[in-house]
């Protein structure tokens, strides 16, 4: 008979910082729970929506969690008839996951309560979000009183979480909660994990992260923690620094080099932690992310038990509304080849108003086909079987390995309970800015790499549609540096090393040329809005999409047009950066564009000799694409595993290193 032994599995926490906004992410009042007569699953999902957001702003209102009644990291008061749940974000028990990619087939929930009269329920849903009461005890002394609650996976197979209610008679405090499992003696010892984090001119976001790590129960996990410092603004100069590498000790190093983006730091992470072959993991981690020390433990243990090496992602929170997540999972669309929130999933979900009991999506298990490098952990076997990092710079290098992995037979997974809190994406300009280079050119790599339709499937096609767009939205920057991006597709897989230092330095270069990338931050440098006639539609009306069809059969026809002579001196309109869509830029012959973070604006002109010259090159390009895919997909397949080796990454990085990695 095998040997086993009880290993814990996730632990019940709360907030460190004692932040109220993130309160639901850790504990729900239970009276926030919906009515299941009450809620919506039939009829279109706008109606669901909008019927069930009313019942739940409505429950949300009902009572809020006080500060003063979380105690410390694992205790929790609970008022003399008040009912707490911790089915949330953090506390509830992801079942199906556990289920899907682990060894584990059962597990015990263990509740320590003071406080007599206190009655703790034990809840599983299941993948259609409908819950069910599974066990319950009731504690009958003050002193504390410990409960067991052996339960199944077996039902979990789509999706469910477990998690229990507590509800006081007398005052109680939950003193801890534990899910453990009985695992095989030679999974009893937990791995640990080099964190690999990349930073660029963020030296006081960096050096708080590193004070994160020097979190006591997160120590004995910590093999290393190497920060790959690529920018002038050096982390060891931050105010927080001093502090943070006396916590951390040994454990620290900081390894300078140029600045080869997010894939040249993570490339250089795995170098060292593979070379140095003592971790079991490497973390691959943004510099400008709140990190909640617990999720990284879970990530670990998860990656333990986990029936074959598994990439271990954690999941995104807003930084600035802390409540949000992101998405719960992301996915390459295989006709697209372009990364998105599964079909069946939800953008920017608010806990703080829709927690997970009330969210029958959420019960549903997402699978994935890759995780955001914010926070993902990649066991060392993973990276020593199929490479480092493509050197793509920035964008699609996550995207990309996921990908790779999972043609190796390395699954990843969005694991819920790890999490991260980092500057939201949809705030940032990243498609229009000089990002828009890698943007296409490192898709157009990932899909000549993975695709597994002839040409890409509809790549091809809906990177002529959006080029177009930017054409006659007076974008000339982004539609040129576009086609530089598909020019240096086609100079082949090698030359993605030969450029990393390079390139952005000159994207920016050609960038400046353009008059739509020139920002200024007060629009009164800028001539003042004039137009010949007044407009006949207003700007704020979403066009319907038989308008818009129209348009982008029509606009191209009319950027041959001679501008209209007013507009040369003077913009035409002011456009926000939420209304500058191509179908309202493409009307005006000039504009002052305002972009989506909100500090600046560029004045964008229609130059329809521009025009024509960028939108031959762009027919062009696309023609030879389309004949020379089959060879081009070829060639890079062939260079994979060379391009993302050790050796190659190697030499890129002996600038810095000195005669090798770990120098």
């Amino acid at each position: 008979m095998t040997e086993t032994v009880r290993r814990l599995l996730q632990r019940q926490i709360l907030p460190l910082d004692g932040d109220h906004e993130v309160f639901p992410l850790y504990v729900d009042l239970a009276e926030a729970s919906l009515d299941e007569d009450k809620y919506v699953v039939g009829g279109s999902r706008a109606a669901q929506e909008l019927n069930n957001t009313a019942i739940r702003q409505g429950v949300a209102a009902s009572g809020q969690l006080r500060p003063d009644q979380i105690l410390d990291r694992t205790r929790l008061r609970v008022d003399a008839g008040q009912q707490l749940s911790l089915g949330s974000y953090f506390n509830g028990f992801p079942a199906s996951y556990w289920r899907r990619w682990t060894i584990v087939d059962r597990v015990r929930l263990t509740v320590t309560v003071e406080g007599a009269g206190a009655l703790i329920v034990v809840h599983k849903s299941l993948a259609n979000g409908n819950s069910q009461r599974v066990e319950s005890a009731r504690s009958t002394e003050t002193a504390p009183q410990t409960f067991e609650f052996d339960l199944t996976l077996t039902p979990f197979i789509d999706g469910g979480w477990y998690w229990y209610d507590v509800l006081a008679g007398d005052e109680a405090v939950v003193v801890s909660a534990e899910w453990t499992a009985e695992v095989p003696a030679d999974r009893a010892e937990h791995g640990t994990v080099d964190v690999a984090i990349t930073t660029m001119n963020r030296p006081e976001f960096c050096s708080e992260l590193l004070a994160q790590f020097g979190d006591a129960d997160l120590a004995p996990y910590l093999d290393t923690v190497f920060v790959m410092e690529q920018g002038t603004k050096l982390v060891a100069d931050a105010e927080a620094f001093p502090a943070a590498a006396e916590a951390l000790g040994d454990k620290l190093r900081i390894l300078e080099q140029g600045n080869l983006g997010g894939s040249g730091g993570y490339a250089r992470g795995q170098l060292e932690s593979l070379r140095k072959g003592t971790a079991t993991y490497a973390l691959m981690m943004d510099d400008d992310v709140v990190c909640e020390p617990e999720g990284i433990i879970r990530q670990v243990t998860f990656g333990d038990l986990a029936r074959r090496p598994t990439i271990v992602g954690a999941h995104m929170f807003s930084l600035y509304s802390r409540s949000r997540l992101h998405s719960f999972g992301e996915i390459v669309h295989p006709w697209r080849f372009w990364w998105k929130t599964p079909e069946d999933g939800y953008q920017q979900w608010d806990f703080a108003t829709r927690n997970i009991r009330s969210s029958r999506w959420l019960h549903k298990r997402v699978d994935v086909d890759f995780n955001g490098w914010f926070s993902c952990l990649i066991p060392r076997e993973v990276i020593d079987r199929i490479g480092l990092s493509l050197p793509l710079f920035i964008k699609w290098d996550d995207a990309e390995y996921g990908l790779r992995a999972r043609a190796h037979g390395f699954p990843t997974v969005s694991f819920p309970g790890a999490a991260v809190w980092h500057v939201p994406w949809t705030d940032k300009n990243d498609a229009l800015d000089w990002q828009s280079y890698f943007h296409l050119r490192n898709r157009l790599v990932a899909a000549l790499l993975h695709s597994t339709f002839p040409r890409g499937g509809r790549l091809l096609r809906e990177v002529f549609n959006n080029q177009l767009a930017h054409l006659v939205a007076m974008q000339y920057s982004t539609a040129e540096l576009r086609l530089q991006a598909m020019e240096d597709v086609l100079r082949g897989p090698h030359a993605l090393h030969d450029v990393l230092a390079t390139r952005l330095s000159e994207v920016n270069a050609v960038r400046k040329e353009f008059s739509d990338a020139q920002l200024v931050a007060d629009v009164d440098t800028l001539p003042p809005p004039r137009m010949e006639k007044p407009l006949k539609k207003d700007l704020t009306q979403v066009p319907s999409r038989r308008s818009q069809m129209i348009s982008a059969g029509l606009a191209p026809l009319r950027q041959l047009k001679a501008p209209r002579a007013l507009s040369r001196s003077n913009p035409e309109a002011v456009i926000p950066a939420i209304d500058a869509k191509w179908y309202r830029l493409a009307g005006f012959d000039s504009a002052i564009v305002s972009m989506n973070d909100g500090t600046s604006a560029a004045l964008y002109k229609r130059d329809p000799e521009l025009y024509r010259a960028l939108l031959k090159r762009t027919l062009d390009l696309h023609v030879r694409f389309a004949k020379a895919w089959p060879e081009l997909a070829e060639q890079y397949r062939s260079a994979l595993d060379e391009i993302t080796s050790p050796e190659a990454w190697e030499r890129t990085f002996a600038p810095w290193t000195q005669g090798g990695a770990g120098e």
